[in-house]
């Protein structure tokens, strides 16, 4: 089993020795050393590390009697965020920037953790916060059982000093600058480093093989496994009431009567489907719907039961007309943002496609998620 130490840094490379030394103290092999920076932290990774012979982590390898050869870190394992134009990013500094990040982030995670003989150590101890963050996400989306999730502590006084890359064998006095200023030095005997295991809960067992024969976006993933809970849109003509996720709105008679037209054409579409996903065959112009006024009126009449509809203003629900729908349209929709907020009266309410004057109105939801309770004697 090959193991790849996945890590983000930015301007202090001494992070990728010290998580290097880390984990040889706790017996963890390391096989290549991936790194994913700004063009800035690659000049410091060469200038400091790699460059030379006598770069900090080739010092490291012959002070612990490592093999040079035993741990691939060479040009190709620097992988630079680059613009679309493939020109290196000096820092992650936008929104942008910290998009093309994350796609890097993801990409590598995808292809290291694809190969069944390689365990991949995400290491999140360097870089800016969002890098880790970045790198955090990559490893919860494709990270497996056999992968870690590691973060490195080091002595406080030793952390950001710039002339300690790891605790050496004999232990050597660093230079110092004290809280006044004043030059002081410590022995590297008392600098510490510790190896932090972090749990994460990882996705990657409830992906598809389709969604694992490339690299995808967090979104794409996400929306495949954030799923709906198969709780029904009930609608209660006789409470006058529809319920959706265990939350109840109570609506008024003409309010409920224009909403109930619309799930009765909903629930009586004939078109012969799995689900109505993406489907608009049901939604109705303006047109259609005015001359569906007066079936509109009589469900009206079957909900409220009380006052003669012909006895109601002749600028109401017995005389609907394209603009006192639409206000009728926007009342709904206010009412089912408020009590089930905007994503979940996304699903349920009026909606309208297209533009005048050729919008169609409907609901979204799946007919088959729709139930409705019906007064004596209400045919439709």
């Amino acid at each position: 089993m090959k193991n790849i130490l996945l890590a983000v840094t930015g301007l202090s490379p001494q992070v990728i020795t010290e998580t290097i030394f880390a984990l040889h103290q706790n017996q963890q092999q390391v096989d290549e050393i991936h790194v994913i920076t700004t063009r800035t932290g690659k000049e410091k990774i060469y200038s400091q590390l790699t460059g030379s012979p006598k770069g900090h982590f080739y010092q490291y390898l012959e002070e612990y009697k490592i093999k040079k050869n035993s741990i691939l870190f060479d040009h190709s394992c620097v992988h630079v965020i680059c613009d679309e134009y493939g020109n290196e990013l000096e820092d992650i500094a936008t929104a942008d920037d910290n998009e093309k990040l994350l796609a890097k982030c993801l990409g590598l995670a995808f292809e290291f953790t694809r190969d069944q003989n390689t365990s991949v150590f995400f290491s999140i101890a360097g870089g800016r916060k969002t890098m880790s963050s970045c790198l955090t996400l990559a490893a919860q989306l494709y990270g497996r059982p056999c992968d870690r999730l590691y973060h490195v502590l080091v002595s406080p006084e030793f952390e950001n000093n710039r002339n300690f890359f790891y605790p050496p064998k004999e232990s050597r006095k660093i230079k110092f600058t004290d809280q006044n200023g004043q030059p002081c030095y410590k022995e590297t005997k008392f600098a510490t480093v510790t190896l932090i295991n972090i749990p994460f809960v990882s996705i990657r067992p409830h992906l598809s093989s389709e969604q694992l024969k490339e690299p995808k976006d967090p979104g794409t993933l996400m929306l495949s496994l954030v799923k709906d809970e198969s709780l029904p849109l009930i609608v209660n003509l006789p409470d006058k009431k529809i319920s959706y996720k265990n939350v109840e709105l109570d609506l008024m008679p003409t309010s409920m009567a224009v909403y109930t037209f619309f799930i009765i054409q909903k629930k009586n579409c004939r078109k012969d489907r799995k689900n109505c996903r993406d489907c608009t065959d049901c939604f109705m112009d303006i047109i259609s719907i005015m001359k569906n006024a007066e079936t509109i009126a009589q469900i009206y009449r079957k909900i409220c039961g009380t006052r003669p509809v012909e006895e109601m203003s002749s600028t109401g629900i017995a005389n609907l007309t394209a603009e006192n729908f639409r206000s009728h349209k926007s009342k709904i929709t206010r009412q089912l943002e408020t009590v089930f907020g905007l994503s979940g009266a996304q699903k349920i309410k009026i909606c309208a496609i297209g533009t005048r004057p050729d919008t169609k109105y409907g609901i979204l939801m799946d007919k088959n998620q729709i139930r409705m309770v019906r007064i004596a004697n209400f045919i439709t």
